[in-house]
């Protein structure tokens, strides 16, 4: 297993007296694709800034590679950031604006050419180094700015939103791009994010933030198959959320309907919230269901139909191959292994920690 590489102990910080990251803890693992993702104002960005060094935590260290760096500058820090503008110089060539903090550091002029190549051949974009920046379509521009930044050998490499100007496809390309270079480069990307499917499909660990705290860190299969409240089953993907009681270990009354359950350790008539995927909502003739209802409204998806079906009050989101028209009676089954049992929280900025990937 890698070594821990950065360690936030205990970060708080706070903006004109809001309080946007409350005694955070974190540590992030040598070579790892770790995603920050979370709503607006949820405290991601901050965390990467006091990472990149851009902000000063009121309280906590920042530890690297062993060592305090909470108070040293950007540039003294073994790190790199892409951000969502890019940043390039208009007025530059590509190798130039590839070639900026390598010249700082007094490169030879052989070292930096040789960079440039390696760099422009990393992102694919080999022989563009005399191009100018407003000749390039936003993923170029953003490769660019990527190259810049793995030329100075960061060991870790810090990105704010990096793919959110561009087009769907451009930044499902970019996705399988960024995949590629961690794994060739081998150094560690911390990545800040909004977007769900995003994190799912890049990240080695994801860590999901609410109202300056972590709610839950995980592996993509962990966040999304085993939420750990409703805000990360709700923000993870789309869900069923529905309140339910515990009426004993493997049992869960939904709707007023018994449902067999694989969960434990919750006690007896306990209100819980209940957590179904709407891919493990099946549908079934009405006799064979659990719960009956009918289709009230259908969208095909491409790869598979859409539909709520209110059943026993409660309108069931529902992704499946078969179709079934609106006004269909239809039976829901759910299997005991799909059901997700949490417990309900104390207060709306509950801290859900966590535990260790």
């Amino acid at each position: 297993m890698s070594k821990r590489l950065i360690d936030l102990q205990h970060i708080t910080k706070s903006f004109d007296g809001q309080t946007i990251l409350d005694d955070l803890n974190l540590y992030i693992r040598e070579n790892e694709f770790l995603t920050l993702l979370g709503p607006s104002g949820c405290g991601k960005t901050t965390t990467l800034r006091i990472i990149g060094g851009f902000e000063t935590p009121d309280q906590g260290n920042v530890i690297f590679d062993g060592r305090d760096i909470t108070n040293l500058a950007p540039n003294q820090r073994q790190l790199n950031t892409v951000f969502q503008k890019y940043a390039l110089f208009p007025h530059m060539s590509i190798a130039q604006n590839i070639a900026f903090g390598l010249k700082i550091r007094k490169k030879s002029k052989s070292y930096i050419e040789d960079k440039i190549k390696y760099a422009l051949k990393l992102v694919n974009l080999e022989g563009f180094e005399n191009r100018s920046i407003d000749s390039l379509s936003g993923g170029q521009q953003q490769r660019i700015a990527i190259a810049r930044a793995i030329v100075n050998e960061p060991k870790v490499l810090l990105l704010d939103e990096p793919l959110g100007a561009l087009d769907l496809k451009l930044r499902q390309d970019m996705q399988y791009e960024l995949i590629r270079l961690k794994n060739e480069l081998g150094i560690t990307f911390i990545y800040v994010t909004h977007d769900q499917e995003e994190a799912l499909t890049m990240s080695d660990t994801i860590v999901v933030m609410n109202q300056g705290y972590i709610q839950q860190i995980g592996t993509p299969q962990d966040i999304y198959n085993e939420p750990v409240n409703a805000f990360v089953a709700d923000f993870i993907g789309e869900s069923n959320i529905i309140n339910g009681f515990m009426l004993k270990d493997r049992l869960v009354q939904i709707l007023d309907v018994k449902f067999p359950c694989v969960d434990e350790g919750f006690g007896c008539n306990t209100p819980v919230d209940v957590v179904i995927r709407p891919e493990d909502v099946e549908l079934v003739s009405p006799e064979q269901g659990m719960l009956k209802g009918h289709v009230v409204s259908l969208i095909f998806k491409g790869v598979h139909w859409e539909m709520e079906v209110l059943a026993n009050g409660y309108e069931w989101l529902v992704q499946t191959t078969q179709m079934h028209p609106v006004g269909a009676h239809v039976g829901i089954r759910v299997d005991p292994f799909n059901i997700q049992i949490m417990n309900k929280p104390e207060s709306n900025d509950e801290r859900a920690v966590v535990s260790d990937v």
